[in-house]
């Protein structure tokens, strides 16, 4: 197991997260995007509200990528990472009803700009060529500046450059860019999900190695 100071330059392998660790990692996930430029915003009311706001909602995704096998975490869930694999819906039909549910019943005053952001997303998603969709990667903020997150995106992506093939995500804070590009993404396009909303930044990787 990795000692977990510094930059996290020794290696370490993926958790694989089950139904046991579903709300580990849906509150690590709600650390790491409540501020966020956008899923704050889109979220919208106070501190508390909005961040039980988005525990439900990453309960809905985040069981949804459990079933897929492709929620991963460093040991203890101080940073997860969830991805979609190429091919397969971001939600099923059951969950997407779910979700749906959640926003009309619980986010009712932001229910238009989530809709349209979520539609947003969806139009912006390349079609052209599959690839491993990173839908939501966050560190829990005690565990912040350590380097875990990205450590562990580092061995996601060594499994795909594996099997040779490509990843996508949309980045929602500018901050995150430069770290994105240091593991081999490229920028790829930009949209504004909703009317107010901040730049959203698709991104691209090519595989490291080919098969």
């Amino acid at each position: 197991m990795a000692h977990y100071a510094g930059q996290m330059t020794e290696k370490f392998a993926p958790t694989q997260a089950t139904a046991a660790d579903l709300d580990a990692v849906c509150e690590t996930f709600a650390d790491g995007f409540h501020d966020d430029p956008l899923w704050g915003w889109a979220f919208g009311g106070d501190a508390v509200q909005r961040r039980e706001r988005q525990l439900q909602w990453f309960r809905i995704v985040v069981s949804q990528g459990i079933e897929y096998g492709s929620v991963w975490m460093t040991p203890n869930a101080e940073a997860a990472t969830l991805w979609i694999p190429a091919g397969m819906d971001e939600l099923s039909a059951e969950r997407e009803a779910e979700l749906l549910a959640f926003v009309e019943r619980d986010c009712a005053d932001r229910a238009n700009v989530l809709f349209e952001t979520f539609e947003q997303f969806e139009k912006n998603h390349p079609r052209d060529r599959e690839s491993h969709y990173l839908s939501l990667l966050a560190t829990a903020n005690k565990h912040r500046g350590r380097g875990i997150g990205m450590a562990l995106l580092r061995e996601n992506l060594a499994a795909l450059d594996q099997v040779g093939e490509a990843a996508y995500l949309e980045s929602t804070n500018p901050a995150n860019l430069a770290r994105y590009e240091s593991v081999g993404f490229a920028r790829h396009g930009e949209f504004v999900s909703a009317a107010g909303a901040p730049l959203v930044t698709t991104m691209w990787r090519e595989p490291a190695t080919k098969v």
